[in-house]
């Protein structure tokens, strides 16, 4: 019999052929629409039934509604660095119904026989997904017992991976244009079209003399926690058979791309005390034998930091948690022969004597896999006590055990902790952050549900997603975490509605290996923090003031309170178009 907290997993070795099988695209149909459709502005509407112009990646379009004409554009253009993706909207909409609709593009080229080709283009049909609304105190945290309370509604966020789409009619259907400009693309300006039914609308890109790197070598530290158990739900595998790691390759390819640092484990049951929908379980199994010794069995954990590793994402292994938040530890009997649990505060002498055989065991297995310097013994917004006895006892077992804690500051414990990620709205002395950077411990911020603004909910301005990387540039910050990639709601193709917070706190990516608006956003923002980056290390080399100042002044605009009165898809725009002239 297998321990609830513990799952065998059946032998696999981690080679292509284990990945065959792909997250297959899941069924979507949209919810209905709980908006009345504006019937008298489709009367308005004359010409052709399919209409089709770009418009802006800042505005989530209503579905039942004509779009704003004052958005919509003939023709669009981009500037873009070589190795950078750039991406816009393009809308269609029709009064009458649309079967097996199509978007085709032609391959970008510049009169000079270089050519952007084709597979680095695409046009993905974006599907709605049900949303709801900040709270009347303008945050996103409570628990939402009843959805009539919130404004909900239908949101264009979720990209799919059709290549044909029916179309009702009185319907606006949103399409992502993305285009992926390959390094080795000599600059100049390169001419493209895309086409719907008789419609051609031509793009073009402007490729700049500058190179970004590759996601793998970017230094920014993305940290999304991963969520296994939710896709095992999802797809109805068993935890950590081969069957579970081939559907869950993509999704972290898809993370891995967008330059992850991290592996989210898990050395305890449920150390969130079942706050998402899917209950993490230990990565490990503890097992008190019946001669008083402890044994732990770290096969599930071994195997997934391997396929995490084997994908590219290697910079850092967290382990959650040792003090979570119902200090509740279970293990397996063999006397009682079931699972149990005790209850254990840090600094207690029954905390010490259930950790600290673990911990010396970890210890050993860490440095015989060779991962003991990536990995830290991970916390989230536990008190200053609490951390003080903890970093203490993890220590004493070896003074080299690194730390990470998502929390507030504090001065007392900051040089314990190689990675430090505060809320938006702390603050971290100057000279200490500089300290930190000399130390080569991280230091990055988090959202969550409290801030209203910025943030990543279904019906947060998409420019938001972007925004929070330029002010992780602003601050001097190493990057952003955000706890959820994937902890799906019961139904996250429809309705991204949760039980306790607002809606789309708990996932970026939707089931399908289908990417997000939202996803998309925050890519770009990292992107933008990679040539921020780039540029000054460039002008610092070159001892160019002016630049350095120019640069600066671009980012001393993105202060938290100015989303109070100016648009994060304002600031961004012009932050954006400033950084592409230096």
């Amino acid at each position: 019999m297998f321990s609830k907290l513990y799952w065998a997993a059946i032998p696999m070795a981690l080679t292509c052929a284990s990945y065959a099988q792909q997250a297959k695209p899941l069924p979507y149909q949209d919810l209905p629409d709980p908006r009345t459709l504006n019937k008298s502005s489709w009367d308005a509407v004359t010409g052709p039934d399919l209409h089709a112009r770009f418009a802006s990646a800042d505005i989530r379009y209503e579905k039942g509604s004509v779009p704003d004409a004052g958005s919509l554009q003939s023709e669009w253009q981009v500037k873009a660095w070589k190795g950078e993706q750039v991406h816009t909207q393009l809308l269609i909409w029709t009064t009458k119904p649309l079967t097996g609709t199509t978007v085709s593009l032609l391959p970008l080229q510049d009169g000079k026989g270089h050519t952007i080709p084709s597979p680095q283009i695409s046009a993905s049909f974006v599907r709605y997904v049900m949303t709801d609304e900040l709270n009347k105190d303008g945050t996103g945290c409570g628990f939402r017992s009843n959805s009539a309370d919130f404004d909900s509604s239908l949101v264009e966020d979720a990209i799919d991976v059709v290549t044909k789409q029916d179309i009702p009619a009185y319907t606006t259907q949103p399409v992502w244009l993305s285009i992926k400009v390959p390094s080795a693309t000599p600059a100049g300006v390169y001419h493209g079209a895309v086409k719907v039914g008789k419609i051609t609308l031509p793009y073009q890109v402007q490729v700049l003399e500058h190179t970004l790197p590759p996601a793998s070598k970017w230094q920014y530290h993305l940290d999304l926690w991963q969520s296994p158990y939710a896709i095992s739900r999802v797809y109805k595998v068993k935890d950590w058979s081969p069957a579970h790691f081939a559907v869950m390759k993509p999704y972290m390819k898809m993370l891995a791309d967008a330059g992850q640092k991290v592996i989210t484990t898990t050395l305890i049951y449920d150390p969130w005390n079942g706050q998402t929908e899917d209950i993490y379980g230990s990565m490990i199994k503890w097992t008190h034998e019946r001669n008083g010794s402890w044994s732990y069995d770290y096969t599930i954990f071994d195997k997934w930091v391997q396929f995490m590793l084997d994908l590219g994402i290697s910079k850092e292994i967290n382990c959650y948690s040792m003090i979570p938040w119902n200090l509740k530890f279970w293990y397996y009997d063999e006397v009682a022969g079931k699972d149990t649990f005790i209850v254990a505060k840090p600094g207690s002498a029954e905390y010490d004597a259930h950790w600290r055989p673990m911990l010396t065991d970890f210890v050993k297995h860490l440095r015989a896999k060779g991962w003991f310097n990536i990995t830290t013994i991970a916390m989230d917004e536990r008190t200053m006590e609490d951390m003080k006895w903890t970093i203490g006892l993890i220590r004493s077992v070896d003074k080299d055990f690194k730390v990470s804690l998502a929390g507030s500051y504090h001065a007392e414990i900051e040089s314990g902790l190689a990675d430090l990620c505060v809320a938006s709205a702390e603050v971290i002395p100057a000279d200490v952050l500089a300290m930190r950077k000399k130390r080569g411990d991280i230091t990055t911020y988090y959202t969550y549900c409290h801030e209203g603004h910025p943030n990543t909910f279904t019906f947060s301005p998409p420019a938001e997603a972007t925004w929070l990387s330029w002010y992780a540039a602003m601050k001097g910050f190493d990057g952003y975490l955000r706890w959820a990639y994937n902890s799906w709601v019961k139904d996250p193709l429809h309705d991204s509605r949760f039980r306790n917070w607002a809606a789309g706190d708990t996932y970026f990516v939707y089931p399908g290996a289908r990417t997000s608006i939202r996803f998309e956003r925050l890519k770009e923002g990292i992107q933008d923090y990679e040539k921020v980056r780039l540029l000054r290390e460039e002008f610092t080399r070159e001892n160019n003031t002016a630049k350095l100042q120019q640069l600066d002044a671009l980012l001393a605009p993105f202060q938290l309170d100015a989303l109070k009165t100016q648009p994060a898809a304002e600031m961004v725009r012009k932050a954006q178009a400033g950084l592409n002239e230096l």
